[in-house]
């Protein structure tokens, strides 16, 4: 099953992805890693891509199209995938239509998380991330043993810049400000169901293997 996942930042997808990579083997292609790993690189591509990020604007289409038509070739995501956080805009939709039709293959289903603004800043904004190798810690949902040091290699735990209530609110205008098209373009194909994203993640997680489950 191909699957992409659509939502705001801290809507829950990522979180979702991962759950549904664990228990039915779809591999999470998430325009975040691939965006990191990118930058931390340090090619052409991925300096430009970082420099977007951590404004909070969107990558160009033109770069993020070219990162996700080289995941998309890795033998992992063969029998399926799921994409997080990508297309972004019409021409990415558009692009992302022409690469799978030249493997002979199609999106099977676009998963729209619906989740609160309040809900994403709390989300987004308790996450520390450690800096030695990027583990994840949340100071409210899953704090550390010792406030401000990673509990796996004991270094320091740090917000991310994009992850600041002010960068987090541009991130969600933007996501407002572009993603109907997107959205559109996945419901006149009769793909695009809406999800429930409020609630804790097992509680999600049963929802959406329910709309998963609908022919």
């Amino acid at each position: 099953m191909n699957l992409i996942f659509f939502g705001p930042p801290g809507g829950g997808k990522g979180t979702q992805a991962r759950l549904l990579a664990a228990r039915r083997g779809l591999p999470q292609v998430a325009t975040g890693d691939i965006l990191r790993e990118a930058g931390a690189a340090g090619t052409p591509l991925g300096r430009e891509a970082r420099r977007y990020m951590d404004t909070g604007d969107l990558v160009p289409d033109a770069v993020m199209i070219g990162l996700m038509q080289e995941r998309l070739a890795r033998p992992d995501v063969r029998a399926g995938f799921v994409l997080d956080g990508f297309p972004r805009t019409l021409p990415q939709a558009e692009a992302l239509e022409a690469v799978l039709a030249a493997m002979e293959r199609r999106i099977d289903r676009a998963v729209e998380f619906r989740v609160g603004e309040e809900t994403v800043i709390r989300r987004l904004g308790g996450r520390r991330v450690c800096q030695a190798a990027g583990h994840i810690s949340h100071v409210e949902f899953a704090p550390p043993r010792v406030e401000g040091i990673c509990d796996v290699d004991g270094s320091p735990l740090l917000q991310r810049e994009d992850d600041r209530p002010e960068v987090i609110r541009r991130r969600m205008e933007v996501y407002r400000n572009e993603i109907p098209p997107v959205l559109d373009f996945y419901r006149v194909r009769a793909l695009l169901v809406a999800l429930d994203a409020e609630g804790d993640e097992e509680a999600v997680y049963a929802r959406l293997e329910e709309t998963l489950a609908r022919p």
